[in-house]
């Protein structure tokens, strides 16, 4: 990939790491329940997910998924049903306080992980955006694979700065959140179970 390309890439991938998603929203509950140093297991788990996705992207997947009105309808109704489960998770979680509850500090480093994993893996959305995205700087007449390497290693560096940024701003208001008590973790499940629910219903 030519600097210049690249260039070009880095920018759209700010871009595109700033959009509000799923991932964003997650690290920024986990950082404001679990803690921001607890929350980077979290964002550690998006950044896989997304290098995973840009890897099937990539390698034809995408294209594949294109091409296939049912596998498109059968990964829209999973990955909405992993986010409104995932949103009944996060709106039964403790209320916030200033001390993270024991049910907070028993949530493991894995399920952490696995969560925001699983969180960028479930949108076929986000597999079908990068299908699109990223074959506009391949360049065919080189290796594919140190360009993978490139690209995905540039997305996942923009989007964990991202989303450790959110987790770590969650956890420094965590007074204000408090206060406001379940009512943040009602709001942020019901984001969840909304996406969750349009997500299979989009066109």
């Amino acid at each position: 990939m030519d600097f210049d390309t690249w260039l070009i890439y880095l920018a759209a991938a700010i871009g595109l790491s700033l959009s509000p998603g799923p991932n964003s929203l997650l690290a920024l509950t986990h950082g404001a329940l679990y803690g921001h140093a607890r929350a980077l297991w979290t964002v550690a788990g998006g950044a896989l997910g997304f290098i995973i996705v840009i890897a099937a992207s990539m390698f034809g997947i995408g294209a594949l998924l294109q091409a296939s009105a049912h596998w498109l309808v059968a990964l829209k109704w999973i990955g909405g049903a992993y986010l409104v489960w995932l949103g009944i998770g996060v709106w039964r979680a403790p209320p916030i306080g200033l001390d993270l509850p024991a049910a907070a500090s028993a949530v493991t480093a894995v399920t952490l992980f696995r969560q925001g994993a699983s969180s960028a893996l479930s949108n076929p959305k986000v597999l079908l955006f990068f299908g699109a995205f990223v074959s506009q700087f391949i360049d065919p007449d080189r290796p594919l694979v140190p360009q993978f390497i490139i690209m995905a290693g540039t997305f996942a560096v923009t989007e964990t700065a991202t989303e450790w940024g959110l987790a770590a701003s969650a956890h420094k208001v965590r007074q204000w959140l408090a206060r406001v008590g379940r009512r943040f973790n009602h709001a942020c499940g019901g984001l969840f179970v909304a996406i969750g629910v349009a997500l299979p219903l989009r066109g």
